[in-house]
């Protein structure tokens, strides 16, 4: 396959306008306009007009098209995973909620026998991709503060336990990228310090004061979850778990950017002082994202999605209604970001968060070639995912 005559997101971070070769399932090259030969019988897509950027990876949400990743079933992993792709996310972590030990271990499973098939696929020449791969999970429950709890269930909230931790992962076949908590709970320090270098640990639905997430991230925590949500807010005097962060050098910080949760101003300046290197674009999408207005349900309460908005009986915000590709278009037509931040964010700065940036995350030779063709407008014209086009 070679992609001809689209403006590309390279490695610099800037759009040029490149050839890219694809050769079985990996980027073999690219190189100046008419450059690159190529088999006269080659799959050629033209991109005249279009943007080539790598296919989005989202560390951060719990469903989409009707399913929930902690339903615990690989027919819901499935559905996500093509709902994803078909919208330009082609690599996923999707995020557990708040439950029992029993029911985790169950979407544990689920998720690793989804990605022994999805692997089995891969390896078969007469199997085209299934969906977006698989490539994590982010433990977004159960050690996490009462306090600051928002939309998980308060019935199933943990302190932190190495045990149960390592009892997880071992269901997951090793697929926990990311482990949130609040540092301020009982034994969280103890539990950081242990796991670190086998987990990433992220500061979480938290309570914490500034000199208690400075300690964390000195015992070994490198990742906050959803910024300013769940977590004191950043004033003059008490900068919280927000100025840690940013005092933090590597500490990467993801941002929820469906226009709902996070004040484009604020995204905005987020940027300014995290640096476009260390903010993670997530979108936090529920079971209802891509779907009609009504009643959904997250981590096994009620939900309510009006405007694009999803929230609990009270009022609080229950996750987005908002897939990663529509937050791109957010933040780049109605806040104003460029579109080159954007793309890092949301692709590269995720996949280097949770360790796959070797395989993901860019446009370079030898890497996936997972990659997604935007129209002027941003909206998503092709999708190429492990060097075929995806029809979904």
């Amino acid at each position: 396959m070679k992609i001809c005559n689209a403006l590309v997101f390279t490695e610099e971070y800037s759009f040029i306008q490149i050839d890219v070769l694809v050769e079985g399932q990996k980027i073999k090259a690219i190189g100046p306009k008419g450059g690159l030969s190529w088999i006269e019988d080659e799959v050629t897509v033209d991109g005249t007009g279009m943007y080539l950027i790598p296919g989005l990876t989202d560390i951060h949400f719990h469903g989409c098209a009707g399913h929930d990743f902690s339903d615990g079933t690989e027919e819901a992993v499935a559905a996500i995973a093509r709902y994803e792709a078909k919208n330009g996310i082609t690599t996923i972590c999707p995020a557990t909620m708040t439950y029992p030990e029993d029911m985790l271990l169950k979407v544990c499973q689920s998720a690793r026998a989804y990605r022994e098939k999805w692997e089995a696929a891969e390896k078969d020449p007469h199997s085209g991709p299934l969906g977006a791969e698989l490539v994590g999970i982010n433990m977004e429950g159960p050690f996490i503060s009462m306090e600051k709890k928002g939309a998980q269930n308060p019935d199933y909230i943990h302190k932190p336990d190495v045990g149960m931790f390592r009892r997880l992962q071992e269901a997951a076949g090793g697929l926990i990228k990311l482990c949130d908590l609040a540092p301020e709970t009982e034994g969280a320090m103890d539990f950081i310090a242990e796991l670190r270098g086998e987990v990433v640990c992220s500061l979480a639905h938290t309570t914490a004061d500034y000199e208690t997430a400075m300690k964390a991230f000195a015992q070994g925590a490198s990742h906050v979850t959803h910024l300013y949500n769940a977590m004191q807010p950043y004033t003059h005097r008490k900068p919280g778990l927000v100025g840690a962060a940013a005092d933090t050098p590597g500490c990467k910080v993801e941002l929820i950017c469906d226009g709902n949760h996070i004040h484009p101003s604020v995204v905005r300046s987020t940027l300014r002082m995290f640096g476009t290197e260390r903010v993670v674009m997530i979108s936090d999408s529920m079971r209802a994202t891509g779907l009609a207005e009504g009643r959904y349900t997250l981590g096994g309460q009620d939900v309510w999605m009006k405007n694009n908005l999803a929230t609990l009986r009270d009022g609080t915000i229950a996750g987005s209604a908002t897939n990663l590709m529509q937050c791109l278009r957010v933040v780049v037509k109605e806040m104003g970001v460029p579109l080159e931040t954007a793309v890092r964010c949301a692709a590269v700065n995720p996949a280097r968060a949770i360790g796959t940036f070797d395989r993901y995350g860019s446009i370079e030779p030898g890497k996936v070639a997972n990659m997604v063709l935007l129209d002027q407008e941003l909206q998503v014209m092709t999708v190429i995912l492990n060097g075929e086009e995806y029809r979904g």
